[in-house]
C-alpha cells in the first residue's frame, strides 16, 4: 500500500517501517531458511524476485506491510526515523503484514451496514495478518505480540484510510467495511496460535485441508482502545533526500 510509503510506528518493544529495496537483501537472507519458507508457507525466490516482490507490496492496494526492527533509543521523544539508520540491516527483526480479501459471507447480518458495490456486487472486505520473527534471539519473548497489538493499533486508526486505497484500485462505489481480521495458522505452531488468542481472536471451524486453524477478531475497535502499546507513535519515515537543514533523524 501507498499509505504508509512515508510512516514508521514506533513503540517501546519494536519500530515498524515500510518495507523498502534498502531491505531486501536481508529478507532474501532470512528466506532462504527451510523452517521459515515452511512457517509462513512462502515459495524460494531469486533476489530478482524478492526486488520484485517488494515493489509489488508498496504499490499494491491491498497489501499491507512493515519491516520490525529493534527499539529507537528514546521512542518516547523520536520525532521522525531516518532511513537506513534505525532499520539497518543489523536492527531488522523480521515483518507484519495486512492481506485484503472480498468478504464472502452472507451480508444479511443484524446491524450491518450496507456493502460498497460494484454493479450488483458486495464487496465487503476482510484482513488477514500474519507476522513472521525471523531473527531467533527474538523469539519466545513476547516480542511477536507486542508488535501485532501495534500493527493493529495502526490498522484501526487508519481502517478508513486501508479501506478507501483499497477501494479506489478495485474500482468501487463507496467505502467498504473491514468486516474482521483473521489469521490462517498451522495447526502445530501452538506459540503463534497463542499469540493470537492472547490478543482476543477466537478459533472459527476446523482445521482445514492444509492443516491451518482460522482464528478471528470481530471487534477491532474494542481491542485497540484496551490495548495501546506503550510509547506508541506513529512517526515520519525520512528518506535522506527529504532531510531538511541538515538535521539527522533519529539514529537508534
Amino acid at each position: 500500500m501507498r499509505l504508509n510509503e512515508s510512516t514508521a510506528v514506533s513503540t517501546a518493544r519494536a519500530l515498524l517501517v515500510p518495507y523498502e529495496a534498502r531491505h531486501v537483501l536481508t529478507y532474501h537472507g532470512w528466506m532462504q531458511d527451510p523452517a521459515i519458507l515452511e512457517a509462513t508457507a512462502s515459495d524460494r525466490l531469486t533476489l530478482e524476485e524478492e526486488y520484485e516482490n517488494q515493489q509489488s507490496w508498496r504499490s499494491s492496494h491491498d497489501k499491507l506491510t512493515f519491516i520490525i526492527c529493534q527499539p529507537l533509543s528514546s521512542p518516547a521523544t523520536a520525532e521522525r526515523v531516518q532511513a537506513g539508520v534505525a532499520d539497518a540491516p543489523d536492527r531488522m527483526i523480521g515483518d507484519v503484514n495486512l492481506f485484503l480479501y472480498p468478504h464472502e459471507e452472507d451480508f444479511a447480518e443484524d446491524g450491518d451496514e450496507m456493502p460498497s458495490k460494484v454493479g450488483e456486487e458486495r464487496v465487503d472486505c476482510v484482513g488477514e495478518v500474519d507476522i513472521m520473527i525471523a531473527d531467533q534471539e527474538h523469539r519466545g519473548k513476547g516480542l511477536g505480540r507486542a508488535v501485532v497489538q501495534a500493527f493493529l493499533q495502526y490498522i484501526w486508526r487508519h481502517a478508513d484510510d486501508i479501506t478507501d486505497e483499497y477501494a479506489l484500485d478495485k474500482g468501487l462505489i463507496g467505502r467498504p467495511k473491514l468486516r474482521h481480521l483473521m489469521a490462517k495458522i498451522g495447526q502445530q505452531n501452538v506459540r503463534s496460535v497463542a499469540l493470537f488468542k492472547s490478543l482476543g481472536f477466537e478459533q472459527v471451524g476446523e482445521v482445514n485441508y492444509f492443516g491451518e486453524v482460522t482464528l478471528v477478531l470481530r471487534d477491532l475497535g474494542e481491542f485497540a482502545t484496551k490495548e495501546v502499546p506503550e510509547a506508541y507513535k506513529e512517526l515520519t519515515y525520512q528518506r535522506d533526500e527529504e532531510t531538511q537543514n541538515g538535521q539527522p533523524g533519529e539514529q537508534q
